[in-house]
């Protein structure tokens, strides 16, 4: 019995064990006990055995454990697909949904509104807004010598002698063109080719027929880039004619994205030399971050000295930009412009779903059929719309942008430039914000239809307007990830002494807090000031750059390569001075 009695102590302690949740730490299982004859063995340890064959095993437990696991994790993924097509979708979200999955916003305005509409007593000083300063290093005169020096690709050849022609045919928005063309400039310098004016490429989404002409000022992008990249507007009749007044005829090489400037040299370079011409097309990111000096410095002087927006969009851009300052007599002139992507194709293509019910996801999907042909119905696409809330992929309505600037301190005396394309919904979507802010100003409502006539079905120079107002507010905001505002927040980190003076919103925290119930709005208000902070401090970061180990865009943080272009002092004077224009005047 004394065997017995052990033995059901052993498994009752390990039976205890099963049922806490823990597991032995031994890597092997415990010694069987020591055989004796069948009539001791039945007299000795019958009694206990028939006492644990009612008790499940440690095996049973464990799966058993493991089965409910598997149970919940299915019910949860039911839910999320429940919340897309089903019709229960509202309670299963309630009921399943990992806080902060489902949009509860405008349940949350309509609590907060009374503490808005009477909370006016702390507003911000947009003045004094950004706190944090650096100190920037004295930087050292810019690189004059010829890139191609570098690589070893004059060798052999006078100084004003090049290896060949480079055409690039620069494809997407106006941002994404953009850093095509400042591509193009260091590839054209790292071959030693003479480059012909980008060509754009007609992209069905934008729809934009716009030459580089149309957008920028060519003449003074040939004259900023000569003695670094020599630029011609088009390739000479003789190469012309020699590929039968066909530019697909000539030899098109598609590079690889993010290629290396060793790339070049090894796969382009004998290919230009011996063909006189080569073509890249496609050429979106076609050349990588980490690049030497020399050419790193191309983009730098592509970016912000050569590319100048043409005259017609700069001269309404700088009568846009003094009107609003005109709004904006209360705060000195100073305003807050808002990137808002609560467009009807950005909404569609996010897949996430806000507060229209049925209706709206039958829109949302015609619009998806129209504008992708089925991308979004493959068999192995898996769509879940509050999974990507979670993740901060969801476009941020007005509403909600309106609730954490309100939060962070903006009165409803803040003059807001709103930069966007044509808003889901505009009538309901936009009311809670005017609610919030009713000094909200569009190039639409700051210029004449007469002035905005000639841009009319010209997506580019539209977003070109926008961009020159944003770029010179005193506070930008973000509310989604895109070229447009990586380049933006770059050229003001340029322009204003390395900060970005960018409110770039957490999303993962603020789909959390406007899903609370619970929030209070004073509380509410202190995670926005804490948000506020970290924005300002997040403006000023420099990323540790040493030789070729950039893991960031240099057209989001220019500097430390960028800094030998920035002028003592550098103002908006001095910005709209390279436009030919006399700064803010309006007219």
């Amino acid at each position: 019995m004394a065997i017995g009695k052990a033995s059901a102590k052993a498994m009752k302690s390990k039976y205890s064990c099963c049922i806490l949740g823990y597991s032995s730490s031994s890597p092997s299982p415990p010694p069987s006990p020591r055989r004796t004859s069948a009539s001791a063995s039945a007299s000795a340890i019958g009694p206990c055995r028939k006492r644990l064959r009612s008790r499940p095993s440690f095996a049973a437990c464990v799966i058993r454990r493991n089965a409910r696991c598997l149970a919940a994790l299915a019910l949860l993924y039911l839910g999320g697909m429940l919340m897309c097509v089903g019709p229960f979708s509202s309670l299963v979200g309630l009921l399943l949904a990992p806080p902060g999955s489902v949009y509860r916003s405008h349940e949350i305005f309509h609590k907060f509104w009374p503490d808005i509409h009477s909370d006016n007593s702390s507003a911000i000083e947009l003045e004094t807004l950004w706190t944090y300063k650096r100190k920037l290093k004295e930087q050292r005169p810019c690189l004059s010598t010829i890139v191609g020096q570098h690589f070893g690709v004059m060798n052999g050849t006078e100084a004003n002698e090049t290896n060949g022609y480079l055409i690039v045919e620069a494809n997407g928005g106006l941002n994404q063109q953009r850093s095509a063309i400042c591509n193009a400039v260091a590839v054209a310098g790292i071959l030693n080719a003479v480059l012909i004016i980008p060509r754009f490429e007609f992209n069905g989404v934008w729809r934009d027929p716009s030459e580089f002409g149309d957008i920028y000022d060519e003449d003074h992008f040939i004259a900023t880039l000569n003695g670094y990249v020599k630029v011609i507007r088009r390739l000479p009749e003789e190469v012309m004619e020699r590929y039968g007044h066909n530019i697909t005829n000539m030899p098109n090489i598609r590079v690889p994205a993010w290629a290396t400037a060793k790339y070049y040299m090894r796969e382009v370079f004998p290919v230009m030399k011996e063909q006189g011409v080569i073509r890249l097309a496609p050429f979106a990111n076609r050349l990588s971050m980490n690049v030497p000096p020399h050419v790193q410095m191309l983009r730098c002087l592509a970016n912000f000295r050569a590319l100048r927006f043409s005259s017609p969009i700069a001269v309404l851009a700088d009568k846009v930009v003094g009107r609003m300052k005109e709004k904006s007599l209360r705060t000195g002139g100073k305003y807050v412009s808002i990137h808002l992507r609560f467009e009807e194709d950005m909404v569609a293509f996010s897949c996430c779903v806000y507060d229209g019910g049925k209706t709206e996801k039958v829109e949302l999907d015609m619009i998806r059929e129209r504008g992708w042909k089925g991308k979004f119905k493959r068999k192995d696409r898996i769509i879940v719309p509050g999974l990507n809330r979670l993740e901060g992929k969801c476009p941020l309505t007005p509403l909600e942008v309106g609730m954490m600037l309100r939060g962070m301190g903006f009165d409803n005396t803040t003059s807001i430039y709103l930069a966007s394309g044509k808003i889901y919904h505009a009538e309901r979507y936009l009311a809670p914000l005017l609610k919030m802010f009713p000094l909200i100003y569009t190039k639409e409502s700051l210029a004449t239809p007469e002035e905005l006539a000639p841009f009319a079905g010209y997506s580019s120079r539209l977003a070109a307007l926008d961009y020159t107002v944003c770029l010179l507010s005193e506070v930008f905001v973000t509310t989604q990830g895109g070229n447009f505002p990586h380049f933006l927040m770059g050229h003001r980190r340029f322009l204003y002494g390395g900060h970005s003076k960018t409110l770039k919103p957490d999303k993962n925290k603020l789909v959390l807090l406007l899903q609370d119930a619970s929030i209070s709005w004073t509380s509410f208000k202190l995670q926005m000031e804490t948000m506020l902070r970290e924005n300002d401090r997040k403006g000023m970061i420099i990323p540790r750059v040493k030789k070729f180990n950039r893991k960031t865009s240099i057209y989001t943080y220019p500097l430390p390569e960028c800094g030998c272009l920035q002028q003592p002092n550098d103002s908006t004077h001095k910005l709209m001075h390279t436009w030919n224009v006399e700064p803010g005047t309006g007219r």
